[in-house]
């Protein structure tokens, strides 16, 4: 596991039994990017990567 998964690795302890709705996961990425804004670049592209996931199945 890198250091960087640490994160996931607690998201995914604390939260992964629950189910959200991407437009709930999209407002909170909005907010995240209000309160960090040095990581706007980084969560677009995460946003694109989630929203062309399906693209590679075509």
């Amino acid at each position: 596991m890198y250091f960087t998964d640490r994160g996931i690795e607690e998201l995914e302890d604390r939260r992964g039994d629950e189910e959200v709705t991407l437009a709930w996961l999209a407002e909170k990425m909005r907010a995240f990017v209000d309160l960090n804004p040095d990581f706007e670049d980084a969560m677009e592209r995460f946003a694109t990567f989630l929203a062309r996931d399906d693209d590679a199945d075509e």
